[in-house]
């Protein structure tokens, strides 16, 4: 599910670059570089103050103030000036820095993103219409020239002189030999590896804003589609919102007698969402009944022209695309937005994620799954039966009897926060963590679907934005709102719980996205509704699985789509809605075919991220497959006693966060293998 986890300093450095002027022009920045000479000089000097004991420290951080020092913040004399007043060499004075700097960034950082929450709620709260205004201050960065402030003034250079950077391959080298001080410290080095404008930075936010206003208004009134025999098959004021809610409403149809026709409708808007055919006229509007399947608008019975969307889903996709890639030369370590988000942000080379998905589409097990399905479904396997929930004994109640029981709990927000604390002792926190954890969690009705945003000072509060309907919270909400519950949870303890403020947070968001799995399958249980199934651990195990090959594929869609865009930078908005539908049918010709039977279905181009959320997407199978880690981990454990521990070990990088936490680096293997012995289980019985 879509959720926030804003970073002020790091989403500067690996997502908030954006493009200052139209166009594709690329940007030479060679003529700010200092030469080599004088970089030497100044090394030599340093050695020749403190000793080759510093080595290290004297030639990483000159090379990394040089690589980003400009004319206008000094000549060749004031830099040599700089970097001997400013570095340290003494162990007491440099710790002093560190934890001053420890305090600053969390004032800053916090405070920031404190107001940009603030001014983002007439975009996510349901608090009326939005008027122009909001867009403008919805878009408005605050922290957009902290970065270039920083480099003005000079602190950015005296962190770089003082605290390394150190590559991703460095990183994997020294992680099991690093104190959690000298992780944290590392983690600083971090914080400036680029140098970007103030006014690029404040303009992607503006791009990635509209995209997300787009979404978040993309609306589908299902009680408007009719059938080719003019039915309407769903309730009237069933509004669901896309990809999100159609997706949902798929699933909870397994539980339905009649359910396929229903889901076969629900498909059919998703294709003419995908090749951008869907009427204008019935996006966010009730005013017609529409038939998706012949593509025909009614007023009153009567025939409707109209107009095709405009191709604007792909339109914003591109202006991400377009920002990011004007930021390349900004990037000197990671010259593309593909290794910024694979490398630097999800620290796992985007190769490394695309082998691993492919291993395990490819994996023969998923045939052995897809016929398990076709028994229980009792028919052949329909392209949208990727989301097939019949796993859990969740499917046993049917969305009638599910939304009786929330919308009953949850009539509003307030019912929503107050409940927050028992879910958590139902889960095992004792009663003292369970109302910390709860207060520092504030509960908001959100416009779209749902998300959850962090603190990043702890005088501050998660946000739980989730939706509540007129008459309630329906099951698809709540299921939403359990997911992002399992974020804000994850958010509070890596923010309260970490030992050095520069390691709050985990490692990417494929470990928050675990945690929120992990607590939106326990959402039947936290309504009573868990029963004693002596199969639930096997079921979990095969929905995990099918839940990974039907992610992986769309993930690799997601990363096909920005090399595509990589190598046609030009390109057009018709152009890349084409090139979307030609690699999602691919992928799914070359490895969902094989197990469907159907060819050249679109289905994988349909989830919003790739609009909103560029990149986003590989979290989520990643963050499948370290769910299933932990979850086999702390199974014959206190639940809640491993989750803080294991969520406190902060942002260190993945495989050594997965080392430390379940003893194991992250894998494919155990989810295989699981789902194996859950067919075999369930054979024998």
């Amino acid at each position: 599910m879509k959720h926030y986890i804003y970073y002020l300093f790091l989403s500067i450095i690996f997502v908030l670059a954006g493009c200052g002027e139209k166009g594709m022009k690329k940007v030479d920045l060679s003529e700010t570089k200092l030469n080599d000479e004088i970089i030497q000089d100044v090394v030599s000097e340093l050695l020749k103050n403190h000793g080759e004991a510093f080595r290290f420290r004297i030639e990483r951080g000159v090379g990394q103030v040089a690589s980003l020092w400009r004319v206008s913040d000094g000549n060749e004399s004031e830099f040599n000036v700089f970097c001997q007043e400013y570095f340290i060499a003494d162990e007491d004075e440099l710790d002093k820095l560190f934890q001053r700097l420890l305090l600053n960034y969390e004032i800053l950082g916090g405070n920031m993103l404190r107001m940009k929450k603030d001014l983002m709620r007439p975009l996510h709260l349901d608090l009326g219409p939005i008027l122009p205004v909001d867009m403008l201050f919805g878009s408005y960065e605050p922290g957009a020239h902290m970065q270039e402030d920083f480099f003005e003034n000079k602190i950015a250079f005296v962190v770089m002189l003082n605290f390394p950077y150190y590559s991703l391959d460095e990183k994997t080298q020294l992680s099991d030999k690093w104190s959690r001080r000298e992780w944290a410290m590392a983690r600083i080095g971090d914080y400036y590896t680029s140098r970007v404008p103030a006014t690029l930075i404040q303009n992607y936010v503006a791009i990635n804003t509209a995209a997300d206003a787009y979404i978040d208004n993309y609306n589908i009134y299902m009680g408007n589609l009719i059938d080719t025999n003019g039915e309407k098959l769903f309730p009237a004021d069933l509004r669901l919102i896309s990809h999100w809610g159609l997706r949902d409403e798929l699933k909870s149809n397994y539980a339905d007698e009649n359910g396929i026709e229903k889901q076969k409708m629900v498909y059919a808007v998703m294709k003419r969402i995908i090749d951008q055919t869907i009427p204008e006229k019935v996006i966010n509007s009730d005013s017609y009944d529409w038939n998706p399947f012949t593509n025909q608008l009614f007023d009153n019975s009567e025939s409707v022209d109209f107009q095709s969307e405009p191709d604007r889903r792909y339109e914003h996709m591109l202006n991400n695309f377009k920002a990011q890639y004007q930021l390349d030369p900004y990037y000197p370590q990671t010259p593309n937005y593909i290794q910024r988000q694979f490398e630097a942000n999800m620290e796992i080379p985007q190769q490394d994620v695309e082998k691993l998905f492919v291993e395990f589409i490819s994996s023969p097990t998923v045939n052995k799954v897809a016929e398990y399905i076709r028994s229980q479904l009792g028919r052949q396997l329909e392209p949208f039966d990727i989301w097939f929930n019949g796993f859990k004994a969740g499917s046993k109640y049917s969305q009638e009897q599910l939304d009786r029981i929330t919308m009953t709990r949850y009539p509003n927000v307030e019912e929503v926060q107050n409940d927050l604390p028992r879910m958590l002792r139902t889960l095992g926190f004792s009663p003292e963590k369970a109302d910390f954890i709860a207060s520092q969690i504030k509960v908001e009705g959100s416009r779209g679907a749902g998300h959850a945003w962090g603190a990043l000072t702890r005088d501050d509060k998660a946000l739980l934005r989730t939706r509540i309907g007129a008459n309630g919270m329906d099951y698809k909400g709540y299921n939403i709102a359990v997911h992002e519950f399992g974020h804000n949870v994850e958010q509070t303890i890596s923010l309260h719980d970490v030992d050095y403020y520069s390691l709050n947070r985990v490692p990417n968001t494929s470990f928050t996205e675990a945690l929120a799995f992990i607590f939106q399958k326990r959402d039947l249980e936290l309504l009573g509704l868990s029963g004693g199934d002596p199969m639930k651990e096997h079921m979990n195990a095969l929905a995990n699985f099918w839940s990974c090959y039907e992610i992986m594929g769309v993930s690799l869609v997601d990363m096909e789509v920005w090399k595509w865009m990589y190598a046609n930078p030009n390109a057009m908005p018709e152009e890349l809605k084409e090139a979307v539908i030609t690699i999602a049918k691919d992928i799914w010709n070359k490895y969902y075919t094989p197990v469907f039977g159907q060819k050249d279905e679109p289905i994988l181009a349909i989830y919003s991220h790739m609009i909103s959320n560029p990149l986003y997407l590989s979290n989520y199978p990643l963050g499948h497959l370290i769910d299933f880690q932990i979850e086999q981990y702390i199974a014959d454990k206190n639940f809640a006693d491993e989750i803080l521990r294991i969520y406190k070990l902060g942002s260190i990088i993945p495989q050594q966060w997965m080392k430390e936490a379940v003893g194991q680096p992250l894998s494919t293997q155990p989810t295989i293998e699981a789902a194996e012995m859950a067919l075999e289980v369930i054979g024998n019985n």
